[in-house]
């Protein structure tokens, strides 16, 4: 069963998933047919994550980004990248002031609280490395001083799979900070003809309008912090990561930031269907999504056709899943 598939749940608090449906339902004006997808980037979001979309041109990324932004009240920029942009045009430079004569920081397209990093992998590794410690710790340093971005802060990265001509691939130090890696895909039939009725005349875009802000999106991130997690669960995470590690198919397994970000992902996942615990279910169902982009296959299983997806399911399937208190 998808997280869509569990969307509707009766709770005492009832908060959280009223709200978290209503995100849902604004940006569904934008983007047709795409709900798992929507769900996915609004948890990673109020899961203090960031997010990897990799697919072909067209399928409505930046839109998504766009819709994100505009739903919550906060402001949000793209950046191009390309093989000439530097690391100062992400960050911000410190530059002299002619009339006060002194030294002042100029903040660059990071400062933002929804970034779009359009086809990441088309800058440098500097460039792509700018990025890193903005994505990890939230703040920008330049000269020895620390410049907080804004709560909240997500990045939105884009890549085309089918090309790779003058391309960098991610490290796989930039790509553990990505919390999910999903992908939009085409729309069905009907979700397109929607589009064209939607999108024909003027961009749909247009008549979003924010439905909360920065403070109601920090009080929700706040909210699924407090959701309990049983030592089951924990012990069952941690099994899954290690299973990953032990893999004999994959030469880097995931990480323990990998199993940090399973675990605030999954209390997401819980609050949004109106529960103050999560599962194992919780867990299995995001496991894809947090864990595939961080695993790397070994040589033997890349030549025979195994992807990362194949293994981690099978994996999923072996693990015990923990039952009862």
């Amino acid at each position: 069963m998808s997280p869509v598939a569990q969307r509707r749940s009766s709770s005492p608090d009832g908060d959280f998933p009223t709200v978290f449906n209503r995100i849902v339902e604004n940006i569904e004006q934008v983007i047709q047919g795409k709900d798992e997808q929507i769900r996915l980037a609004l948890m990673c979001l109020l899961a203090e994550g960031h997010l990897l979309i990799e697919d072909v041109p067209g399928v409505g990324k930046t839109l998504l980004a766009k819709a994100i932004a505009r739903t919550i009240g906060c402001d949000w920029r793209r950046i191009q990248f390309t093989p000439d942009l530097l690391p100062t045009d992400v960050t911000g430079a410190t530059v002299y002031n002619q009339e006060r004569r002194e030294f002042e920081f100029k903040p660059g397209a990071v400062f933002a609280s929804v970034v779009l990093g359009d086809e990441i992998n088309r800058a440098s590794p500097k460039t792509q490395s700018a990025l890193l410690e903005a994505m990890e710790e939230r703040q920008v340093t330049a000269d020895g001083v620390a410049y907080k971005l804004p709560d909240p802060f997500m990045v939105i990265a884009t890549q085309n799979p089918i090309e790779h001509e003058g391309t960098y691939p991610l490290p796989f130090a930039q790509l553990d900070r990505f919390l999910m890696r999903l992908s939009i895909g085409y729309p069905s039939q009907a979700a397109e003809i929607e589009v064209l009725h939607r999108h024909g005349e003027h961009s749909a875009l247009l008549d979003v309008s924010a439905v909360c802000d920065a403070a109601l999106m920090r009080a929700m991130t706040d909210a699924a912090k407090t959701v309990h997690v049983a030592e089951s669960v924990h012990h069952y995470i941690v099994a899954l990561v290690a299973a990953t590690r032990e893999a004999p198919e994959l030469s880097l397994g995931a990480s323990p930031r990998a199993a940090l970000g399973l675990l605030r992902a999954a209390r997401v996942h819980a609050a949004a269907l109106g529960r103050r615990f999560a599962t194992p279910d919780d867990v299995k169902l995001l496991a894809c999504s947090v864990i595939e982009h961080r695993l790397a296959i070994a040589p033997e299983a890349e030549m025979s056709g195994r992807s990362g997806g194949n293994i981690l399911r099978e994996i999923l399937e072996r693990v015990p899943v923990p039952i009862g208190r």
